[in-house]
């Protein structure tokens, strides 16, 4: 698998070549915005790991731009590491959000994780999953609502189809960190809402379909 990094920083360059490439991955690197918008746009990647720290480029803008042009898993790593700036990281259409310093287990973890949800079965021959005008197909991950596609990124993906295989129920914000990360929730942690959030804008007239309970998460239901 080939990976693009966007990062200025020569040393942890340097240190995710080793790391990566001890585990079997192929990285690239880029430190220019419109290199990354080029290479993002005409290269074959499996994911991008961005940096939104940079001082040639605003990393978020950055992103925005790259979502504009690709559905590409992101993991943001950056030394940015304020809520506000996970929250606006996810917002732009990150996948995930690491602060620099990382563990490195826990990078490849997520990395694994992140690939993990975005493989694409090519012989799959699963079913379309649909509630009223909404309709997922599992296989290929695309996401229409009244006949016109959304633009999801992966982890929305994950989110809407767990919330549509249990239509009618509950499911707690413990279970969507749980299948995103891999972990409980932590306290007054936004990243799931975040991710809501964004599905319900993207859905247009079809945002009241997911519905907020109070302390517990959220439930799909039909218009």
């Amino acid at each position: 698998m080939k990976f693009l990094v966007f990062d200025d920083d020569v040393e942890n360059c340097g240190m995710l070549q080793e790391l990566l490439g001890e585990s079997g991955y192929l990285l690239e690197f880029e430190s220019d915005g419109e290199g990354c918008l080029r290479r993002t746009r005409t290269g074959s990647y499996d994911l991008l790991i961005f940096d939104v720290m940079l001082p040639a480029a605003d990393g978020f803008e950055v992103l925005k731009r790259v979502r504009d042009l690709s559905q590409i898993p992101v993991l943001i790593l950056s030394a940015k590491a304020e809520r506000s700036d996970r929250v606006n990281g996810l917002r732009a259409g990150a996948d995930d959000y690491l602060a620099k310093p990382f563990d490195p287990d826990e990078l490849l973890a997520r990395i694994q994780s992140i690939l993990r949800r975005t493989k694409i079965n090519g012989n799959a021959a699963a079913e379309p999953i649909e509630i009223g005008e909404l309709r997922l197909m599992p296989a290929s991950r695309e996401v229409c609502f009244q006949g016109k596609p959304l633009d999801l990124t992966a982890m929305e993906v994950e989110i809407l189809e767990c919330l549509m295989r249990s239509f009618g129920k509950v499911v707690s914000r413990d279970r969507l960190s749980l299948r995103l990360y891999n972990r409980l929730a932590a306290p007054f942690e936004r990243n799931v809402d975040t991710h809501v959030s964004r599905i319900r804008r993207k859905l247009g007239d079809g945002r009241g379909m997911i519905v907020s309970v109070r302390g517990t998460g959220y439930q799909i239901r039909t218009l």
